[in-house]
Formats: structure tokens, sequence, C-alpha cells
């Protein structure tokens, strides 16, 4: 496991392929950076997930893929892109996200889809200046916009990696509407709402 091995042979296999993702997403105008790595715990030991290495990150975006492979020379960091420029994203937990998948591909318009090891998805979509409030209001939904960031494959977890459910040349690069996928997600989330109602009330008629 990771949080147990994370030896050299690790880092330097990581670090070849983090590079590589990050050159060519820089490639097609991602704002990738560079982030945390598990070997990076704190004095306790803990670490909750990647962040930018660098203070300066927001003035950083939009470096030229030259610039962005030095970044990985020597380390095998988190591969992170900016949210709120390019791209947002918006984070679920799997349930809701296998729901949502499948209401996209009835679409044939899928989103790029991002999974990671401790059980959340992300939606990639069109910059957008808000999202629903039933998804806004909802605990488990976060909405990465201007000012976050999100890790992409293959960013190593303590516990695995991050992968993707629906790469973006899927579709040939282009992002979908941030609308037309937060209308899907909120339907996704009615549906999930419905159907625990549905299994609550089959519960209480078991019991009478």
């Amino acid at each position: 496991m990771l949080d147990t091995d994370w030896s050299d042979s690790w880092r330097g296999a990581f670090r070849i392929e983090l590079r590589a993702e990050a050159i060519g997403l820089a490639w097609h105008g991602w704002p990738v950076l560079p982030g945390t790595f598990p070997a990076q715990a704190n004095a306790e030991g803990s670490w909750t997930g990647p962040v930018p290495v660098h203070e300066d990150w927001a003035d950083r975006l939009g470096a030229h893929p030259n610039e962005v492979a030095g970044w990985w020379t020597g380390q095998p960091y988190s591969l992170l892109v900016a949210t709120g420029t390019v791209l947002d994203a918006v984070e679920v937990p799997d349930e809701l996200g296998k729901r949502a998948a499948r209401l996209l591909r009835a679409t044939g318009h899928p989103a790029p889809i991002v999974a990671t090891p401790d059980g959340r998805w992300l939606f990639l979509t069109t910059v957008a200046d808000r999202i629903p409030e039933e998804l806004a209001t909802d605990g488990e939904v976060r909405w990465h916009g201007q000012g976050s960031w999100i890790p992409l494959p293959p960013t190593p977890f303590q516990h695995g990696v991050v992968h993707w459910r629906v790469k973006p040349d899927v579709w040939s690069w282009r992002l979908p509407s941030a609308d037309a996928v937060h209308s899907v997600l909120a339907r996704a989330l009615d549906q999930r709402g419905s159907d625990r109602t549905a299994l609550v009330g089959a519960g209480q008629f078991a019991a009478a």
C-alpha cells in the first residue's frame, strides 16, 4: 500500500508518469499545479489530500508546458488542476456519482469524470458562477470553482491512486456545459432522495 511503502522506486515511477500527464494537460491548456504527496505527511503522520506546493500557485496558472515539466523534475508531486478559469468540478460521493454517470451516458454526451480512492467522484465542466441550490445545500456535494483545485490521475493517495472514470479524450477534450451537468447531478440527487424515501416506507410497512 502507498501509506506503508513510499519507497524511492515508488517515487521514481510516479514522478515520471505524473510529469508526463502534467505536460500533456498543460499542452491542452489546463492550469496544472504540483501538489503535495503522501510521503510529505506532517509530524503526526497524517495526510488529508494534496494541496499546492507553491504559496503563489494562483500566479503560476497558465504556465508554459516547459515550465510545468521543470516542476516535476525532482519530486513526485501530485497532479492538481486549478478550477475557476478553464474548468470547474463538482465533487460528489461515489453512489451519487455512479447514478449521475448513468444519466449522462443516456444523453450521449459524457463528462470527464475523476474518482479518488476515498470514494469521491469529480465531474468536470465549463466554468460557472454558481450551482443549483439543491446541490449547494447538500452536505455531500462540493463545488470547485474560483480559488480551488482538484487532483487528477495518477495522483497517489495513502490508500490508492486517483483515476479517470471517463477520460477527457472520450469527448475530444471538450468540456460539457456546466448547466447540463448540474442538471443531471440534480436529477441524480432527486432520484437518490426518492429511493431513500421508498426504502423508509418499505421498512415502516414491514414493521407494521
